[in-house]
């Protein structure tokens, strides 16, 4: 203001109780002190009540600068009088809260250098052709200084966590704080925990942030601050700032507010924001499209919604808005769907936890789904579990417990602890279920067929592989019956057959419906698509578990780049991928290949799904493998007792994951000659294996192998041989004669043969 050679208006703008006055007076008496402006400082409240500007502009003139002014000329004369009588040197006039140009610019000075003008104004737009300086409430220092200032450091250290929330609560606007701050000074009794509590259950209409006190620059509370804004709006911007208080304390994507307000031409809608909400400094553009209010405005337009007839209504469409959103999250949200509602996730929060009451019975779970998926599909399972569980808890409270949306929930919230691995939580709300559905929707129905389906998942997980099979074919069955047979839901079923086939080493059955599942999924979805990806990686599994590892090993990759690019790099789907790949490079001899992938899955694993997974065990297990064959004992037995550790507290003692483990640790005593540690786990794993999976799976094989092996190391020829036996009839006829085990298994027999020949 000072080094400018023509008239300076500076304009310094912001909401009601942001401190543009007490900014614009300290500038005022600092520069008066140092004699900036020996012209004089003159200050005018243009929303004075009982005097106008020019009467305002005569008396200063006539106290301060001592002039006589003609009596008999009107006003207008008398003003341009002072502007040429004006004493020697720049001088100042400050106009305080001026909400239109209009008001001051009969009494602007003539454009001279000597004359400097600020103004103070909610409006972000009073003048074009003026410098704007926009205040912004205070940072956290600040306002904790502000605090200081007035209650002593001792008390703000004493509890200076609660002083950061107080701050916060206020939204760090100045006048809040200062008249708090004023309060607490006078109630040296009160902690700043106490207060907060005050605040939180009456807040602006608490007894501190009604009155200023007389020392204060302000002269209004801050509601009495917010009221000269609201009245400054017409009825659509008032009706429009209440709509806008629905919404949680978070950036606001303005095209949900436009689905709010389906009717309402959107440029009318935009002109309304800008003109009236922008401008006064009500609401604040944050980004690209995106608002928000500060949490006092917020709080004085929810108390105002009140008054309004409209109120109700506003809510309802605000819920269905919010719904909306919320129904277009697929079950595994992709990097994509995720950028494009992750603005919108605070406001199906704030929708599920406070309007419940405003939702339809058709929409009420919809918002707690939402949520679930969002965070689920990111394999932030402990994010997902409370909107999970309360879907559950308030479907019962409005519908009871025989509704199709208690079903539903129940359903969800046992899918997510199935991918959390707490089986035997899952297991009671899965039959709860589908059991609900059979009895609400009759026994043929597609979410009959999921349910079906998510309980054989279950069974496969713990190792039941004779109960999963039938749950599978029925669901597959079902759903071809009521969907057609070419479906997205029947390839998921034709994958999920596959899969268990697989684990039962029923490879031949195994791979025409992986080839059959990949196809459709292609067809009906797209090459780029989760599912395809899943597909890829189920089939490469296929080949692995063959031997086929120069068909598997261009699908791993092609899996683990789509995954990447569907889900971003951090994702309990691309660890899987990682990991997979890694297991692959691992029955090739690529160690070196093989284990940083195995180390980045396994530290993803830990950060997505916590130190406590059985993914997290399997990760343990295969990295300790690699170090078992890079003859790493050392490093391997930690991981492969912890591991097995994981494996029996989260599956029970009694699982297949468990007998692979048990039968792992043996083979690492095996290899340091540890033959009385190894034989009892050889045998607990192999009598395991045939109790879960039938004494003709390629896991008993492998079992049966491993102990053969053991008494060949100990000279027990007589002993190995009927296992070596046993092992490669069972290869051969589930793995073929050419599978890399079955040339393993035979290779062992004929050694042995040849070692027992004189």
């Amino acid at each position: 203001m000072q080094q400018t050679q023509r008239v300076a208006i500076t304009t310094v703008a912001g909401m009601g109780g942001i401190g543009k006055s007490e900014l614009a007076l300290q500038y005022a008496q600092h520069h008066w002190q140092e004699a900036t402006y020996p012209g004089g400082v003159c200050w005018l409240r243009v929303r004075d009540e009982d005097k106008d500007l020019g009467t305002q502009i005569v008396a200063f003139a006539r106290d301060k600068l001592g002039l006589q002014l003609p009596e008999d000329e009107d006003l207008p004369t008398q003003i341009n009088y002072i502007w040429r009588q004006w004493q020697v040197g720049d001088g100042l006039l400050v106009f305080d809260d001026v909400s239109k140009y209009e008001q001051v610019k009969p009494y602007l000075p003539p454009t001279e250098p000597r004359f400097k003008i600020l103004i103070t104004t909610r409006q972000q737009w009073l003048g074009q052709s003026f410098e704007r300086l926009c205040l912004e409430v205070l940072e956290e220092v600040a306002a904790l200084e502000l605090l200081v200032s007035f209650v002593g450091h001792e008390r703000i250290q004493r509890e200076l966590h609660k002083a950061k929330q107080l701050c916060a609560d206020l939204g760090f606007l100045p006048l809040g704080l200062e008249l708090v701050a004023r309060y607490l000074e006078r109630k040296p009794d009160v902690s700043l925990a106490k207060m907060r509590q005050r605040l939180a259950d009456k807040l602006l209409t608490h007894r501190s942030m009604q009155e200023p006190s007389a020392e204060m620059t302000a002269q209004l509370g801050v509601v009495a601050a917010f009221e000269l804004s609201w009245q400054e709006l017409d009825n659509q911007a008032q009706k429009l700032g209440c709509l806008l208080s629905i919404f949680a304390l978070a950036p606001i994507p303005w095209y949900l507010v436009e689905r709010c307000l389906p009717n309402q031409d959107s440029e009318d809608l935009e002109d309304v924001r800008d003109d009236y909400l922008v401008n006064l400094s009500l609401l604040q553009r944050t980004g690209e499209e995106t608002y928000q209010l500060h949490q006092l405005i917020r709080k004085f337009l929810s108390d105002k919604l009140q008054e309004l007839a409209e109120a109700d209504e506003l809510k309802r469409c605000y819920c269905q808005a919010i719904v909306a959103v919320a129904r277009s999250i697929p079950e595994t949200p992709t990097l994509i769907d995720i950028a494009e509602v992750t603005l919108a996730i605070p406001h199906l929060a704030e929708t599920a936890t406070v309007y419940q009451a405003c939702l339809s019975d058709d929409d009420l779970i919809s918002p707690f789904v939402g949520l679930g998926r969002f965070y689920e599909g990111q394999g932030a399972y402990a994010q997902a579990l409370p909107w999970y569980k309360q879907s559950l808890s308030d479907a019962r409270k409005r519908f009871g417990d025989e509704h199709s949306d208690v079903a539903e929930s129940l359903n969800n919230l046992a899918v997510l602890y199935n991918s959390q691995g707490r089986y035997r939580d899952a297991k009671p709300l899965y039959i709860d279920a589908l059991a609900m559905r059979k009895r609400l929707l009759g026994d043929e129905h597609t979410d009959v067929a999921t349910g079906l389906n998510n309980l054989a998942e279950l069974y496969k997980s713990q190792g039941r592989y004779s109960d999963a099979e039938p749950l599978y074919i029925q669901a597959l069955e079902m759903d071809k019956r009521l969907l057609g047979d070419e479906h997205p839901d029947v390839a998921i079923d034709l994958n999920n057959l596959a899969e268990l086939y697989k684990l039962q080493g029923r490879y031949s059955d195994a791979e025409p419906l992986h080839i059959q599942a990949l196809e459709m999924d292609k067809r009906l979805l797209g090459d780029e698509h989760p599912s395809v990806a899943t597909s890829l990686n189920n089939l490469a599994e296929l080949y692995k578990l063959q031997g086929r590892y120069s068909d598997a090993e261009p699908l791993y990759i092609q899996a683990l780049a789509m995954k990447k690019t569907l889900f971003g790099d951090e994702h309990p789907s691309v660890a899987t991928s990682l990991n997979n790949l890694a297991v692959l490079y691992n029955l090739q001899g690529r160690y070196s290949n093989a284990e940083p992938l195995y180390i980045q899955a396994l530290a993803m694993r830990k950060r997505l799904l916590g130190d406590e997974h059985h993914f997290v065990a399997q990760s343990l297990n295969n990295l300790a493998k690699l170090y078992k064959l890079q003859e790493r004992c050392n490093d391997a037995e930690p991981l492969y007792i912890e591991a097995l550790d994981m494996y029996k507290r989260l599956l029970g003692n009694e699982h297949p994951s468990v007998a692979t483990s048990l039968n792992n640790l043996a083979e690492l005593y095996k290899s340091q000659r540890r033959y009385s540690d190894a034989k009892p786990l050889y045998i607990q794993a192999l009598a395991m294996k045939k109790h879960l999976l039938g004494d003709e799976h390629p896991d008993v094989a492998t079992s049966l192998n491993d102990l053969a092996g053991l008494y060949k190391s100990q000279g027990r020829y007589s002993d190995a041989e009927p296992l070596y036996i046993q092992a490669l009839a069972i290869a051969e006829q589930r793995l073929g004669a050419n599978h890399p085990d079955t040339i393993i298994y035979r290779n062992n027999l004929e050694n042995l043969r040849r070692n027992r020949q004189p």
